[in-house]
């Protein structure tokens, strides 16, 4: 069929990225430390390094403003781009740090750092000189308790590190309802839009839920809060988390995945598993708008 005459330039473009033909456990082992396993909500490394090398060259540098156990950092060092992310947990800026001297001591020729504070005042937190240098972003809001974590079997189920800290900082985005997550997350992407390069990319990794029964439409949520901070969408992808074998998908479920299945399904709800992860990319406008700061605003924790 004829391309229109007048394409839309909003028009998105979609790909689906095989990301998940080794298990997320097979993908860290060795090159992540094992204190790694601790995080509730891991992005599988494959992720981070197909966006790597589809949207940068080397010496590039990548930023993860919510870059948790570094995952981001790690790939693009390996890939020889530099990596910079913004981490407010203590526990995982740690953890953060460990895998980039891991990753430098495999050969890693990249340069990575993490800066611990809140995203949502990024530009008070990075230095000024970075301003309108960074190639790409790519990042993934927090989902909260009710998705990820750790399950260890024995006479009792034992259900643990399901919680980005103790539960008692409710400033974390994680514990914001819907509409307070996508506010929060606004003012993160409009801290890294003034970070962005003109026509830089921001990639980012979201993936709906159910909560009470109700779905959590995450990635639309997503994609309002990049268009709020001035960005534009450009391609919606897929990310799968299932391997494919012989022109099947081999489902990679976690616990909180089956169980969730499995109670929909014994009270009469053909719910499925989510075999993929919604992968949304905006692009920085090449014209050089001043974009609104996020130094004063207040905002959402992660």
């Amino acid at each position: 069929m004829a391309e229109p005459s007048n394409p839309d330039p909003r028009a998105q473009h979609l790909s689906v990225w095989a990301t998940a033909q080794r298990t997320g456990p097979v993908q860290r082992r060795g090159r992540y430390v094992p204190e790694s396993t601790a995080h509730p909500a891991r992005m599988l490394p494959a992720i981070a390094a197909h966006a790597i090398a589809a949207y940068t060259n080397p010496g590039d540098l990548v930023l993860d403003p919510m870059c948790g156990i570094g995952t981001t950092l790690v790939e693009a060092v390996h890939a020889g781009r530099d990596g910079i992310g913004v981490e407010y947990e203590s526990r995982w800026s740690d953890i953060a740090d460990a895998n980039l001297r891991h990753a430098r001591q495999q050969g890693a020729t990249g340069r990575g750092g993490v800066i611990r504070g809140d995203a949502t005042a990024i530009q008070s937190l990075v230095p000024a000189a970075l301003a309108g240098q960074v190639a790409l972003v790519v990042t993934s809001p927090p989902y909260g308790p009710t998705v990820h974590g750790h399950v260890a079997v024995g006479d009792e189920l034992d259900v643990r590190d399901n919680r980005y800290n103790d539960g008692s900082d409710k400033g974390n985005l994680a514990y914001r309802d819907l509409t307070g997550l996508a506010d929060g997350f606004a003012d993160i992407l409009r801290g890294c839009a003034t970070l962005l390069r003109p026509g830089g990319t921001v990639v980012v990794t979201a993936r709906p839920w159910r909560k009470r029964g109700e779905l959590v439409d995450l990635p639309s949520a997503v994609i309002g809060a990049g268009v709020r901070a001035g960005l534009v969408p450009t391609e919606r992808c897929v990310a799968l988390l299932a391997a494919v074998r012989d022109g099947q998908l081999v489902a990679r479920p976690s616990f909180f995945q089956l169980r969730s299945v499995r109670k929909a399904r014994a009270a009469g709800t053909p719910m499925h598993l989510i075999a993929h992860e919604d992968v949304l990319i905006f692009t920085k406008p090449e014209s050089s708008v001043q974009l609104p700061s996020t130094a004063d605003g207040a905002g959402g924790r992660r």
